[in-house]
C-alpha cells in the first residue's frame, strides 16, 4: 500500500478521484441544499419580508404623523381663534358693563344732585320764611316797646330802636 500511496500524485489525480470527489461532492451539495440552503434561504426571505413590512409600517406611521401633526396644528388654530374670539367678547362684555355701571352712575349722581338742589331750596326758603319771621316778631316787639314808651324826639327814638335792635340775639 504504501506503493500505492507513492503513486499518488495530488497535482495529476486519476479519473477514478475525480469521479469519486465529484459524486461526493454532488452528494454533499444536495443535502446541504436540502438541510441548511432551503431553511437559509426561507430565513433570508423571511427577514426581507419583515424587513420591508417594517418599512411600510415606518412609512404609514410617518404618513400617519404628519397627518396627527396638520390636525394638532389646526386644532391649535382653532383653539387660538376660539380664545381670540372669547377674549373680545369678554372686552365687549366689560366696556358695556362699565359703560352700563357709568351711565347708571351719572342717572344716581343727576337724582342725588337734584334732590340736593331741591333740599338746598327748600331749606333756603324755609330759613327766609324763619329769618322773616324773626324780624317781623322784632318788628312786633319793637313797635311794642316804642308804643309803650313815649319819647320825646325823633333821636331817642332812633337810640331805643338801635338799643333794642343790639339786645336781640341774630344767629
Amino acid at each position: 500500500m504504501l506503493i500505492f500511496l507513492l503513486d499518488f500524485n495530488p497535482i495529476k489525480p486519476d479519473l477514478g478521484l475525480i469521479l469519486w470527489t465529484s459524486i461526493f461532492f454532488l452528494g454533499f451539495w444536495f443535502l446541504i441544499g436540502r438541510s441548511a440552503f432551503r431553511p437559509i434561504a426561507s430565513a433570508l426571505k423571511t427577514r426581507e419580508d419583515d424587513i420591508q413590512s417594517a418599512l411600510d409600517e415606518a412609512k404609514k406611521a410617518k404618513i400617519e404623523m404628519a397627518n396627527m401633526k396638520a390636525e394638532n396644528e389646526r386644532i391649535i388654530a382653532d383653539a387660538r381663534e376660539e380664545r381670540s374670539k372669547i377674549l373680545k367678547e369678554a372686552k365687549d362684555m366689560k366696556n358695556q358693563i362699565v359703560n352700563d355701571a357709568k351711565d347708571q352712575a351719572k342717572l344716581e349722581a343727576n337724582k342725588i344732585a337734584k334732590t340736593a338742589k331741591i333740599d338746598i331750596a327748600n331749606q333756603k326758603k324755609a330759613a327766609i320764611t324763619e329769618v322773616k319771621n324773626s324780624a317781623g316778631i322784632m318788628a312786633l316787639e319793637i313797635a311794642e316797646k316804642v308804643i309803650k314808651k313815649e319819647l320825646k324826639g325823633k333821636s331817642e327814638h332812633e337810640d331805643f330802636v338801635n338799643k333794642l335792635v343790639d339786645g336781640f340775639n341774630l344767629n
